[in-house]
């Protein structure tokens, strides 16, 4: 559904960006967070909180160290300089279990196990952590996606590209997370199944009370469903903005570069419209 004049992000009013207020809820924090691979620089210092509860999309183009950023989150990339601190503790000193449980990750590409059921995909990360999830639980997380319990015994190449994806979601909610971090989560899949899963998620991030971290090249995803969009170039964050900000003019040249995407391809399907009435 698109934007209402009072309306953005799933359906939330904008209020002002979090970190312009002097908020002091952060369950992430970022402090000149750096990854460099020799004299290449994928991600350059880069400072930012982000808040409990909070459903923050983070965009840029191919390259400019978006999906490196968030892998420091959950240590599959570890920051050459800086920090990454979750509720307060360096991701580097958490054990990495214990990290795992409390930060679900959907995978871009989905990343199921092709010889693993689709329970034991979901039950992966519980069972690494030396828990196993019962069968009750594991149709309570396929309802929560909105699968079938039945589905608990296929095999991933018996599924839709939108049904494996849902699987990804519902193993990143196995541990009961309290962030949800998504890297391209729907880049593979068509454009009705995408909308449809981008709507279920944000649902789950309500329902649920995640802080939502996603990874996506869409600024128009981004638009409608985050609260707060943060845009990299070139390993920098040059823009934090609400939705409604970054529409009314907001963040600068790249982000409006972004932006102007969308927005030129709406402004032509309301022109082809008009020509057809």
């Amino acid at each position: 559904m698109p934007p209402t004049d009072t309306d953005i992000g799933g359906g939330k009013t904008i209020a002002e960006n979090p970190s312009q207020t002097g908020a002091s809820s952060a369950i992430l924090r970022f402090e000149a967070a750096e990854r460099r691979y020799g004299e290449v620089v994928a991600v350059g210092g880069v400072d930012c909180d982000i808040e409990a509860g909070s459903f923050v999309a983070l965009v840029g183009s191919s390259g400019s160290g978006k999906s490196t950023l968030l892998k420091m989150v959950n240590t599959l990339v570890e920051p050459s300089g800086g920090r990454v601190l979750f509720a307060g503790e360096d991701v580097t000193d958490i054990n990495q279990a214990r990290l795992r449980r409390r930060v679900g990750y959907v995978f871009q590409g989905i990343g199921l196990f092709p010889h693993f059921s689709v329970a034991e995909n979901i039950a992966i990360g519980p069972r690494l952590a030396g828990e196993k999830l019962t069968g009750a639980r594991v149709a309570e997380l396929l309802e929560l996606v909105e699968l079938d319990a039945d589905m608990a015994s296929r095999m991933p190449d018996e599924l839709s590209g939108g049904q494996r994806q849902r699987v990804g979601v519902a193993r990143a909610l196995a541990g009961d997370p309290e962030l949800l971090i998504m890297d391209e989560p729907f880049g593979a899949l068509d454009p009705i199944t995408r909308d449809a899963l981008g709507e279920k998620v944000r649902e789950l991030h309500e329902q649920l009370g995640l802080t939502t971290i996603m990874v996506t090249h869409d600024m128009a995803e981004a638009l409608l469903l985050a609260d707060r969009v943060l845009v990299m170039a070139h390993g920098e964050l040059v823009a934090d903005e609400a939705p409604r900000a970054l529409l009314e003019g907001a963040g600068g040249d790249i982000a409006q570069g972004l932006v102007a995407v969308p927005r030129q391809q709406a402004e032509r399907l309301a022109e082809m419209e008009g020509r057809l009435a």
